[in-house]
């Protein structure tokens, strides 16, 4: 159809409207992590966790400082390669010792775990008592688990500054000073101060520092991620647990269904449990969990879930154990703690335990026999076999000999094995407390006394006050 006036009309094009973007859902790989706030709380296993700190720090921090005779008492010597752990000295040959006392370790661990599960995370830790001490500075500091929530979640206030700078200059030191004697195990301590101050020793410095920035980082801000991501423990824990393991549990047959009420309500009237639902359980927790839903790998056995909640228990006066030590079978059937005591000693405990006591056994019997002298031989390789003045036929060896006692000793060598065999060099020597040498020694026979050929010789090394004999076998070569 034309307009009215005759003439054509310019068609101008619509665009057309955008098309609508699709709407896009991003969902993150990673559970958002809350930080936990435990709560303080005092009790029988409170108690226990704070003597376990005061006991292994106690022996951390002051076993460096303590001397036996002219020398640190315990000393890792990587240096000189020995070890000195009170009288003991011990040398790359004894490595066999540090391998038995690992086994011993772990079987002890299996042995623990078994029967009362994971007691060592719970109170032994070095995890988990620094993060103990760690928590203790930061409550003294910024106090209880209230206070820390709305000053985390607050602006940033003078108050907030000075608090959290104080806590951080804390941890810092006892980072630190950790960092310190941890190295002290590994050089002696009463000189490892002096070459920090004056910047010698390049490694000791690294490990001091690398050692304190691991502890401020896992007991100050990673904590219960160790123990629940990190610590291998807590993933194969179940391979030693059973039913009759001695675990922290909840009871819910009698704590279900579980809600709020007072003291004077009859709750039983109205078909509550003996659980409140105050949640401080789950508020005392070190790794943030809730013990009411059940055993969980997260849970370290800290008791401290017990404690709270038999306060609470005190309070409405209701029996106490509504979470307690027990074990699956002892809460499912309702035993008796002499009847939960009966299940100790069942096969996998005692499988543990009797190759653990044949193993310490064997290992205390094999120190208390152990001869405190090591000796190695080494062939002359430059002048393996020669003719010298007077018709004898000598062969020349390297002995070191390593005294492993605290004391001076005199050593006499000899040697058998061949008709007319003699020791040419000087037959004694001297070798200071806890020192190794190396010695040349020289043995001729008779020319012609023995067949061409490799013969077995043995060489004898006497302490001349007799604390030790030690034979090695070598061979007297014969030329053709």
């Amino acid at each position: 159809m034309k307009p009215a006036d005759g003439k054509p009309r310019k068609v101008i094009p619509i665009a057309a409207a955008p098309a609508e973007k699709p709407k896009t859902e991003s969902a993150s790989l990673y559970e958002a992590q809350k930080k936990v706030y435990p709560r303080s709380i005092s009790g029988v296993f409170a108690n226990w966790r704070w003597i376990m700190v005061y006991v292994t720090q106690l022996v951390f921090y002051g076993l460096p400082w303590l001397q036996w005779g002219e020398r640190q008492m315990v000393l890792f010597d990587l240096g000189a390669r020995r070890f000195y752990i009170f009288g003991l000295v011990l040398y790359p040959q004894d490595f066999i010792y540090l391998t038995g006392l690992l086994i011993i370790s772990a079987l002890a661990l299996f042995l623990f775990t078994a029967v009362a599960g994971r007691l060592w995370c719970g109170f032994s830790c070095p995890q988990t008592v620094y993060t103990e001490i760690f928590m203790w500075i930061e409550h003294k500091i910024e106090g209880d688990r209230s206070a820390r929530i709305r000053l985390d979640n607050g602006p940033w206030t003078f108050e907030k500054t000075w608090k959290k700078s104080l806590k951080q200059l804390v941890w810092i030191a006892v980072s630190f000073w950790t960092g310190f004697t941890f190295v002290g195990y590994f050089v002696p301590i009463r000189e490892l101060g002096g070459e920090l101050m004056s910047l010698h020793g390049s490694w000791q410095i690294f490990w001091v520092f690398f050692y304190g920035l691991a502890t401020y980082g896992n007991a100050g801000y990673l904590r219960e991620q160790v123990c629940k991501y990190m610590c291998p423990y807590a993933r194969f824990q179940s391979a030693m647990f059973d039913n009759d393991t001695l675990v922290v549990t909840y009871d819910p047959e009698r704590g279900e269904p579980r809600g709020p009420r007072t003291k004077a309500v009859d709750y039983k009237a109205k078909g509550l449990g003996d659980c409140i639902d105050c949640s401080l359980c789950v508020q005392v927790c070190p790794t943030g969990i809730d013990i009411r839903d059940g055993l969980q790998y997260d849970c370290i056995g800290c008791g401290l879930c017990v404690d709270a909640c038999n306060t609470v228990m005190d309070k409405m006066q209701y029996p106490r154990g509504l979470i307690r030590f027990s074990t699956q079978n002892g809460v499912k059937n309702h035993w008796t703690q002499s009847q939960m005591l009966k299940r100790v000693l069942r096969p996998r405990v005692l499988f543990y335990s009797g190759i653990l006591i044949a193993l310490c056994i064997g290992m205390m019997a094999s120190l208390v026999v152990r001869t405190p002298l090591k000796v190695d031989i080494v062939r002359d390789r430059a002048a393996l076999s020669r003719i010298v003045a007077g018709g004898k036929l000598e062969n020349i060896y390297r002995l070191q000999i390593m005294n492993a006692t605290e004391g001076a000793q005199r050593y006499v060598i000899s040697a058998r094995g061949l008709d007319g065999l003699e020791v040419i060099s000087e037959p004694e020597i001297d070798i200071g407390p806890a020192e190794s040498r190396w010695v040349v020694v020289r043995l001729q026979i008779p020319y012609g006394s023995a067949a061409p050929g490799s013969h077995t010789v043995y060489f004898d090394v006497r302490a001349q006050d007799d604390k030790g004999q030690v034979a090695e076998k070598s061979v007297f070569l014969v030329p053709r």
